[in-house]
């Protein structure tokens, strides 16, 4: 639920946000327009007097909340700034209350003679319903003292491994110690003896980290569906365990190391590689499939180590699977294509059919300025290019390349390049789910080219176009994360249906049968090497910056074709953004900056009628 508070009849603007969809204010009294998505995916308004909504009170400030939501106190008491330590409780799972970190104080106030009456004993505050008069109390005395006597528990026996802790920089325990805790220990230490166990073949758990949250046994129960780790024995010797036999291996296993709240859990491919204080955060997009989830790249001196979940409520929640965080390793993959490369000699590409050698390497400043030419030689006539824009390029990124298609053949024939997909979805009992379509912007470039051209085409559509001679020229862009030993996401015999051409550029992350038959080679950008916007299966448009530099040699497409269309300055997404919007009155949501969750296209019906029939302009200024 996104809500607008409205003050004297004035709402705040929101990105996204058009008040040509709504109607007039119900009054003029101070009101909250709440807007809801429901099951069906139908947006409806709901109009609130804050008077009349629910109020609670935290730590003497009153907040209203809405009539129909459900929070509890650490959710409530977020509302108003003050944040109440837990461990055990997470917003996706069920709730335990087993740590004891969030006890509080509470009451309630009545509403007519306004006096509150407050609980004998402290309540944990991640099973105490927020409602209207809930008083809480998150500083008292009575509540530091018990946050600190947990933390004390805690600590007794834990062994001191922050020096070796992955977690260090980053662990609630940590934190809440230096916060909360208190500076003096009144209990000897207990030699504990480190144990390591390998439940799966990504996750790695020390058990004498654990301070038994049980975050992980009930991810694996509710959200995954696969029930792998247990708690073993009771009282001060339960542990967290996998069933004999079944190692957790689950296509969501990654998410228990986000979720430990300490160093318990450690992620193998993680482990020992960086200091978290070291790593730089970049909010991005995983482009593993069409889901689109949100997530965060975390680099150092331009290298990615790991990938974690960025929650957004629309896409992901608070997950990502296995596929997409452990999907980044083919942007440092040394068998990368690194140089842009042109044959002296197109005639000569069946003598090296063989492999993809034989090229000569080209300054990009020479590819911006030749690239042009070769493809308006080798296609004079008109609808004689044939152009694969690719679903792993950005919204930005296929606009401009459809835009110097048009420029160089007014009538180039435009399709949506090859779609890798699996064989279904795949749903989770907790409601996450895997595509099957394995990239992430498919709706985004078809949506790009009927701006261009309507009625789009396929992939499929496009070989069987060249394969009956229509095309004399194409360009090929892919993109694909075919990393070896992985296969070439093109086959030899898909591949021969372009050896007739008189030219044939192709872009691409690695080697394919497609480069023994290319007049250009160019190398494509990793997706943390990208800036712009995808669309995913939801029409949810996400924008995202580049994370990471490209290795030397590299240009991202988007500087490429920024270039190639005579731009001035650094490529710059936003200002394409903008003039696709300016295109179509449906696609006004892309221009400017958008919210960190998305814009949802379907409000604004990205394929619509009027976007089918007005043509975007091609520009060389």
């Amino acid at each position: 639920m996104v809500s607008l508070l409205i003050l004297f009849g004035a709402p705040i603007p929101t990105a996204g946000w058009s008040p040509s969809l709504y109607p007039p204010w119900p009054s003029s009294a101070p009101m909250r327009l709440s807007v809801c998505t429901n099951e069906k995916n139908k947006t409806h308004r709901v109009f609130e007097d804050i008077a009349s909504m629910p109020t609670v009170i935290v730590d003497g400030k009153d907040i209203q909340i809405g009539a129909d939501e459900r929070l509890n106190c650490i959710e409530a008491a977020r509302r108003a700034g003050a944040e109440i330590p837990h461990y055990c409780w997470h917003p996706g799972l069920s709730v335990v209350a087993s740590c004891r970190m969030c006890l509080i104080e509470t009451g309630s106030r009545d509403a007519a003679t306004g006096k509150v009456s407050m609980m004998p004993k402290l309540v944990p505050a991640c099973q105490t319903p927020a409602k209207d008069g809930t008083v809480i109390v998150t500083a008292s005395d009575l509540v530091k003292d018990s946050r600190a006597r947990v933390e004390e528990a805690l600590l007794i026996d834990h062994p001191i491994d922050c020096p070796i802790c992955d977690k260090a920089g980053e662990c609630l325990l940590q934190d809440y110690h230096f916060e909360h805790g208190q500076s003096e220990r009144r209990a000897d230490i207990h030699p504990f003896t480190s144990r390591r166990r390998d439940v799966g073949p990504t996750v790695t758990l020390f058990v004498d980290r654990c301070i038994m949250c049980t975050r992980c046994v009930r991810f694996a129960r509710e959200v995954a569906g696969t029930s792998e780790l247990m708690v073993i024995n009771r009282g001060a010797t339960e542990e967290i365990d996998v069933f004999p036999g079944f190692p957790l291996e689950n296509k969501l296993a990654g998410n228990v190391v986000d979720l430990c709240p300490v160093g318990a859990l450690g992620d193998k491919d993680f482990l020992y590689q960086q200091r978290v204080w070291f790593l730089k955060r970049e909010a991005n997009v995983c482009g593993g499939c069409a889901a689109g989830c949100s997530i965060h790249t975390e680099h150092n001196q331009d290298t990615i180590y790991r990938l974690k979940p960025r929650e957004n409520p629309h896409v992901n929640q608070w997950w990502i699977c296995d596929e997409g965080r452990y999907g980044w390793h083919h942007v440092h993959d040394p068998s990368r294509v690194l140089e842009a490369g042109r044959r002296l000699d197109a005639h000569s590409r069946a003598a090296t059919a063989a492999d993809a050698s034989g090229f000569n390497a080209v300054e990009w400043a020479d590819v911006v300025t030749r690239l042009r030419s070769d493809l308006k030689t080798a296609s004079p006539a008109a609808g004689r290019l044939a152009v694969a824009v690719s679903p792993m390029l950005t919204v930005e990124e296929a606009w401009m390349l459809c835009a110097i298609a048009k420029s160089i053949d007014p009538q180039a024939y435009l399709a949506v390049g090859f779609v890798p997909r699996s064989e279904a979805d795949e749903t989770f009992p907790g409601g996450f789910t895997i595509r099957a379509e394995k990239c992430p912007n498919r709706l985004g470039v078809e949506a790009v080219i009927a701006l261009f051209d309507h009625p789009g085409h396929t992939w499929t559509d496009l070989l069987e176009h060249v394969q009956a001679g229509h095309a004399d020229a194409a360009w090929i862009t892919a993109g694909y994360p075919t990393a070896p030993p992985h296969s070439p996401w093109i086959d030899t015999a898909t591949a021969a249906a372009f050896e007739g051409l008189k030219c044939l550029v192709v872009q691409d992350l690695f080697d394919s049968p497609l480069f023994a038959l290319a007049t250009w080679r160019l190398p494509a950008a990793g997706f943390a090497e990208r800036a712009g916007t995808w669309v995913n299966i939801a029409m949810r448009a996400q924008s995202f910056k580049q994370a990471i530099r490209p290795p030397a040699g590299v240009w991202p497409e988007g500087r490429l074709y920024w270039n190639m269309l005579g731009r001035l300055g650094l490529y710059d997404p936003t200002a394409v953004r903008r003039q696709i919007a300016e295109s179509s009155a449906s696609l006004a949501a892309l221009a400017g900056d958008m919210p960190a969750t998305g814009v949802d296209l379907r409000i604004h019906q990205l394929v619509s009628a009027d976007s089918i029939h007005t043509k975007a302009t091609p520009s060389h200024s």
